[in-house]
């Protein structure tokens, strides 16, 4: 392979396309589709890089659409999307930090104890050990509930658990129920097994690792890991605030539920859009504010290294550290007695700065192919590009061309974030001259 390509820039858009690829022409074997004929290559395609990029979007009705071995290749593609991206980027962090002069790895090994630098095999051992015991944890309960409570027959029963359990830890949001889990709204013992399997995977691998090694010594956890894990609890707990004011009385989606089922559906729907991707009330009939908070925790996402999408918590809250810092005219941007590097900031800057130019760019293309009005365009290129897969409803009724940029969307929004960064710290270097300092006008 030359050299260039080797680059993990690189590497990991490439390695992501050629399982898209293979997965499209798998699903376009007439074994595939539960009906007549082959599926169309567009409809294979679309499923395809929704699957191995955990977006969750889809064009078609996954449990009538597909047969029994195409729903086997979708859930082999997301399998292979989640995993590969929590030890790809597990991985392409170290890379950086072996590219570091040695002072600086070991500080930033003292700092993160989160990943061991030099055991890459361990590594990986972890990652996959971790993958396969919340899966099969929340597949069994799933299983279970699905068997004794709604009657299924358990080789069906099983197949949905396994199913539902790795596509909620791989954050993909497919289901192989046609309404999603609408019919399971009011069922804590399906929605919580699904919610609690999305949050561990898309918190992210070194975060797990960390609070694994020091359960109940929190004052050495990493800095991303204390900050990882204060942006998931406030954004669950304000995203489920805001469900719950605004949709309340909704007759069409939490308004005829009880009390203890609406904070149910609400905690469901905030942790969805953090990339999950599962729907248990019809996002379609939501009132435009809370679309508009959707389409804020779909763009932050979860926790890096991890199934997540989105500009990542630790990107967003960075941010949010330098503007406080900014406020109080502080000279550094501190965080938990920890001082941020200016080259994380703008990394964190970088990041946010072409993820906001990405789902513009979307919306506006999504308006120029097709008639959806502005809230229902930006809600879809959002969830495309932050791999959340939630949708009010128009997916299916896109042109193709609308469907060729969703394709697009969810490809950049998969391997972009994780690439861009990684490709600004290799990049990183120390000029031998300074040019003459000047201050433009801000603000």
């Amino acid at each position: 392979m030359p050299r260039t390509l080797q680059h993990p820039a690189r590497l990991v858009p490439l390695t992501f396309l050629l399982a898209a690829v293979l997965g499209t022409g798998l699903l376009m074997l007439p074994a595939a589709r539960a009906g007549e004929g082959a599926a169309p290559f567009l409809t294979a395609l679309f499923t395809a890089v929704s699957a191995v990029c955990v977006s969750g979007l889809a064009t078609v009705d996954t449990p009538t659409y597909w047969s029994g071995f195409g729903q086997g290749v979708i859930l082999a593609l997301f399998q292979v999307g989640g995993l590969g991206i929590m030890s790809g980027a597990t991985l392409l962090g170290l890379l950086v930090a072996r590219r570091l002069r040695l002072s600086t790895r070991l500080v930033a090994q003292a700092e993160t104890r989160c990943v061991e630098l030099g055991d890459v095999a361990g590594v990986l051992r972890l990652v996959l050990l971790a993958t396969v015991v919340i899966e099969f944890v929340t597949a069994a309960v799933l299983a279970l509930r699905l068997r004794h409570a709604y009657g299924e027959p358990w080789a069906e029963a099983a197949w949905n658990g396994v199913f539902l359990a790795v596509s909620a830890f791989s954050n993909a949001g497919l289901s192989t129920y046609s309404d999603n889990v609408v019919r399971f709204a009011a069922d804590p013992l399906v929605l919580g097994p699904i919610m609690a399997a999305v949050v561990l995977g898309g918190i992210g691998f070194p975060v797990l690792h960390d609070v694994r090694r020091n359960p109940r010594r929190a004052a050495r956890w990493s800095l991303h890991t204390k900050v990882t894990l204060l942006g998931t609890g406030l954004l669950l707990f304000g995203g489920t605030a805001a469900v719950l004011a605004y949709e309340w009385g909704n007759p069409a989606t939490l308004g005829p539920l009880g009390p203890a089922d609406k904070l149910m559906g609400a905690a469901f729907h905030s942790a969805m859009t953090r990339s999950g991707g599962f729907n248990a009330t019809d996002v379609g009939q939501m009132r435009p504010e809370t679309l508009a908070v959707s389409c804020v925790l779909m763009m932050i996402g979860g926790g890096s290294a991890g199934t997540a999408g989105g500009i990542k918590v630790t990107t967003f809250l960075v941010l949010g550290f330098v503007v406080w810092a900014e406020i109080r005219g502080e000279p550094d941007v501190c965080a938990f007695g920890r001082r941020v590097s200016r080259d994380v900031q703008r990394q964190a800057l970088a990041v946010v700065l072409l993820a906001v130019g990405f789902a513009a760019a979307g919306t506006l293309a999504l308006l120029t192919v097709s008639d959806l009005a502005l809230h229902d365009a930006l809600f879809e290129a959002v969830s495309a590009f932050a791999s959340v897969g939630l949708s009010t409803g128009v997916t299916a009724g896109l042109p193709p061309a609308g469907h060729a940029i969703l394709v697009v969307l969810m490809f950049l929004g998969r391997v972009g974030t994780i690439t861009v960064a990684t490709g600004i710290a290799l990049q990183s270097r120390q000029r031998p001259y300074r040019y003459p300092e000047e201050r433009p006008i801000v603000g």
